[in-house]
């Protein structure tokens, strides 16, 4: 992701209905002490950078309860290990199924977050390469 030389797109859907519909997240994310894995919001992290857009907002009628959910487009400034998980947690809208940082969910059976898109300049032709890929089918059948 330096110098924009390689672009990544994320969908995926968060709990709630976000504030704001777009914006940027800027924390810093660190390794979370005494784990391997987790990582945190943490002052002495490295910088990291999530530019957002609410695609679309919706509620989803599970069990008798109402759970308002967003889609989400995501580009990274930066590339740092759970960042979409660990901004979106912090900011009080986990991702749907995401069991290390949010909560688990009867809605979908892994976290819910997609690469639609990746692109870069080809290193011989210098030509733009852009790819996409559908959204998988327990995450298009949110939208229906």
């Amino acid at each position: 992701m330096n110098e924009n030389l390689f672009q990544k797109e994320y969908l995926c859907i968060v709990e709630g209905i976000l504030d704001k519909k777009s914006g940027i997240i800027d924390l810093p994310i660190a390794r979370k002490p005494g784990s391997i894995i987790e990582r945190c919001i943490d002052s002495v992290g490295q910088s990291s950078r999530t530019i957002y857009e609410v695609i679309k907002e919706f509620q989803m009628n599970f069990q008798n309860a109402i759970h308002p959910l967003s889609l989400v487009k995501c580009k990274l400034e930066t590339g740092r290990t759970h960042q979409i998980r660990v901004h979106f947690s912090h900011i009080g809208h986990p991702l749907l199924g995401d069991t290390l940082y949010g909560n688990p969910s009867p809605l979908i059976s892994r976290q819910a977050l997609h690469s639609y898109m990746v692109s870069f300049i080809h290193p011989i032709t210098k030509k733009e390469q852009y790819f996409t890929c559908p959204l998988p089918n327990d995450m298009k059948d949110f939208l229906k």
